[in-house]
Order: structure tokens, then C-alpha cells, then sequence
């Protein structure tokens, strides 16, 4: 099927999440009709910020804060009940109305308590070696999918079903959680009651996901579908084992939304002008503590899900360049590019080296002793940039590191993010046309 313009896009993260991708994704809604996500559950977190507020997002897409676009929960996420309906009482308190927007696959996993009673009891047991995870149960429950056991949001709104799965799974749960962990049991008659009223608030917004994405293309709609975390958390792509549960990189729209894949017309990256990562594993461009806690506290760098400070650095173009490979990115925006307005210079880490050797990408692991570091430095422009609108306005030398990262990954650059603010947006070309077709 032929089309005269650009119809579906995605937009996933580049780096190790935290890129900013909410306010993109909720700056692009503008030109789309409905936006989709396709995997992680509330682990991750997108803030948005216009009007004076702040909105932090977990599981839902930052599309709800629009008024009239759909927003969709696909199959490929895990979904905790009690976290999203307390997500939706908080923005339908902000005035944001949801009703007959927000549709939830009936196939998406349901995160349980003892899911994150798990994931609790793992990260404790694991002492110095743990993975750093939010605690958010998010690995169990992909686990539990993996292996058949998992209960969806299909048998969470069927009481009958929901008690039939529970009355399997849970002997099991209970046991892990008392003699792995010693942690307290759940009561299969209490947590059924629950869950099942869960169910039963949501269950007017569960539908047969993939068909609804499919009407829409059909009909001409534009989508945008969004991703969580990024790249280099990828399950399998990643900086294993300190990664998360699921693929993030847009293959996993197929799976993740029963959308084929050749069906979207680009992807989009979202990269910060520097890097950060929260929890243990590799960081080779890390900075030293000084710079680090200087970027902390100028780029706000605190989880929008569990508050903990982020590891930051420079930008890492061997990671990057490959996260564009094998994300298939076509175009990238860059954000936060204000946070480095003070800086005399600016580095990026161009490629690692291990004695003689040059290795210009992510290994598939790392040593203890992390491998020296390529650097190529630009000079800072030392001026404020956070009332720019056009690219124009920024300084020469920012504008100069903008254009180095396009030219080094070969990609058109879509956007520049010089703040916080919906506002603080510089828009070099929107990727979804702003009319209908």
C-alpha cells in the first residue's frame, strides 16, 4: 500500500533510558492520532512538564495528556493494576479526562504482588552483586511469561479464571518467597478478592489491542508508538546482565503490539548530549565525581520512578552509533543540550581501547578494569540556551556538537530539547504530517 506521506514512527531511547523521551513522545502527539507502547512496565518513568505542571508517567503512554488522542497499553508490557489506576486517579485529578482514550491489550501481562515480592527478595539476597533493579516485579513477571505461568489482563477481568490461575501459581510463589527469601506467604483467598476488583475497574478499557491498532492504520490514523527504557537495556542487545526485561529496540512492536514492523515509516531516536545510567554495570565514559554531580544537578538526574541519583558522563558514540544500527534509527533528536551550557569544553567518548587493540564498539562484557577511552573534545559556547526556539539562536559551537553527532550516525536531526518545558523544543522537521489525510 502506497502512501503519500509518512503515516506510523516510533520512538525509542538510545542510551541507557532517561533520555527524556516522554517529552518527546508528547510533543510529537501533537501530529498523531494515537500512541502506543510496546513493552517494560513501571519501571519506567517519562516526566512532562507545560502549564506550570509536572507529570510523571509509568505505564501510561505521555499521549494521554493530550486531549483526543488514544492511548494504548499493548500486549508486550507487564502491567501492575494498583499502579495504574493510581496513575490515572492522579492525572484525572490534574483535569485530565481518559474516558473512551485509554485502551489496555487483553493480552499484556499483569504484575503481582508476589512479583514484586520477588524481585524484592532477589535484590536483598544479592547483597553487593545485585542488578539494581526498581523492585517493580517487572523480571518475574516476564519471567512467569516465559515459562506459561503468567496471568494476563485477559484472566484478570474473569474472576472465575483469575482464581483457577492463582490456585496453580501460587503454591509455588509462596514456597519460593518462604524458603529462598523468608518472606511472608500471600492468602489465595485475600489476593483473588483484589486482584479481581482490580480487573473490574480496568476491565472497561481492555480490548483486543492489535485489532484496534490495525483498524486505526486502516483508517488512516497516524500512530506513534513509544518505547521505554532504551537501546542499551535491551534484554538481548545490551549491556548484559545489567539490563532490562524486555527487548526495547522496535522489532519488539511486532510482538509487543501485533503491528508489523515494515509498517513503520521511521524511528526516531532520543539521545541526551550526554549520557547517564542508574544502577550497577559498565559506564565507560562515567565521569569523575565532580563533573558527574555538576550534570546530576543541573539535568534534574534523579529516577522519575524510584528517585535514585543517575551515573553520569559523557556522550559514548561507540554506544550510540551502535544503538542506531541495531534499533534501525533514522533520525535523532537531542535533548538536554542546556544542561551543558557551563561547561569550558565538552567530551565524547569515540572509541575504547584494550593495549594495541581499538574496539569502537560495546563489547558483549566487560572486565573489571573498565578500557581506556578515545576521547575527541569541542569547545563549550558558555551561554544560556533555554529561551532558543530556532536552531538559529543556539551558539556556533552548539550548533557545531548538534551537527557532529547527525554527521557522526548518519542521521537527520529532528529536534533539539534546550529544557524541561513543552515549550523548550526546537522543531527542525516533524516526523507525522500535523492534518489528517
Amino acid at each position: 500500500m502506497s502512501r503519500s506521506a509518512p503515516q506510523t514512527a516510533c520512538v525509542i531511547g538510545t542510551q541507557w533510558g532517561d533520555e527524556g523521551k516522554g517529552k518527546i513522545v508528547d510533543v510529537l502527539c501533537e501530529g498523531c492520532d494515537a500512541v502506543a507502547r510496546f513493552q517494560g512496565g513501571a519501571n519506567a518513568g517519562h516526566t512532562v512538564k507545560f502549564g506550570g505542571e509536572t507529570h510523571v508517567l509509568h505505564l501510561l503512554p505521555s499521549g494521554i495528556l493530550r486531549p483526543g488522542k488514544q492511548a494504548i497499553l499493548g500486549n508486550g508490557m507487564v502491567i501492575d493494576p494498583e499502579t495504574l489506576l493510581a496513575e490515572l486517579d492522579a492525572i484525572h485529578q490534574a483535569g485530565i479526562h481518559t474516558e473512551g482514550r485509554l485502551f489496555i491489550s487483553d493480552r499484556a501481562h499483569v504484575v503481582m504482588p508476589y512479583h514484586r515480592a520477588l524481585d524484592k527478595g532477589r535484590e536483598e539476597r544479592a547483597g553487593a552483586d545485585k542488578i539494581g533493579t526498581t523492585l517493580r516485579g517487572i523480571g518475574p513477571c516476564y519471567e512467569d511469561k516465559a515459562a506459561r505461568r503468567g496471568i494476563r489482563v485477559a484472566e484478570l477481568i474473569d474472576p472465575a479464571a483469575l482464581k483457577a490461575w492463582l490456585s496453580r501459581v501460587l503454591p509455588e510463589k509462596n514456597a519460593l518467597l518462604a524458603h529462598c527469601y523468608g518472606a511472608p506467604a500471600f492468602d489465595l483467598e485475600t489476593l483473588w478478592r483484589e486482584q479481581a476488583a482490580l480487573g473490574a475497574k480496568l476491565k472497561p478499557a481492555v480490548v483486543n489491542a492489535g485489532e484496534l491498532l490495525a483498524g486505526l492504520y486502516r483508517r488512516g490514523a497516524r500512530i506513534l508508538f513509544e518505547g521505554a527504557q532504551g537501546a542499551l537495556l535491551d534484554i538481548d542487545l545490551g549491556t548484559y546482565p545489567y539490563v532490562t526485561s524486555s527487548n526495547t529496540c522496535p522489532s519488539a512492536i511486532g510482538t509487543g503490539c501485533g503491528f508489523p514492523v515494515r509498517r513503520i515509516d521511521e524511528t526516531i531516536g532520543v539521545v541526551k548530549a550526554y549520557t547517564t545510567r542508574v544502577g550497577a554495570g559498565p559506564f565507560p565514559s562515567e565521569a569523575p565525581p565532580a563533573l558527574a554531580d555538576l550534570l546530576r544537578e543541573r539535568g534534574g538526574e534523579y529516577g522519575a520512578t524510584t528517585g535514585r541519583p543517575r551515573r553520569c558522563g559523557w556522550l559514548d558514540m561507540a554506544a550510540l552509533a551502535r544503538a542506531v544500527w541495531t534499533a534501525g534509527v533514522d533520525s535523532l533528536v537531542i535533548t538536554k543540550v542546556d544542561v551543558l551550557d557551563t561547561l569550558p569544553e565538552i567530551k565524547v567518548a569515540v572509541g575504547y581501547r584494550r593495549g594495541a587493540d581499538r574496539v569502537d564498539h560495546l563489547p558483549a562484557s566487560f572486565p573489571e578494569e573498565p578500557p581506556a577511552i578515545e576521547w575527541k573534545t569541542f569547545p563549550g559556547w558558555r551561554r544560556p540556551t533555554g529561551d532558543c526556539r530556532r536552531f538559529e539562536d543556539l551558539p556556533a559551537p552548539c550548533r557545531d556538537y548538534i551537527a557532529w553527532i547527525g554527521a557522526a550516525t548518519g542521521c537527520a536531526i529532528r529536534m533539539v530539547s534546550v529544557g524541561p518545558d513543552r515549550a523548550q523544543t526546537i522543531v527542525l522537521d516533524r516526523p507525522l504530517r500535523a492534518t489528517p489525510p
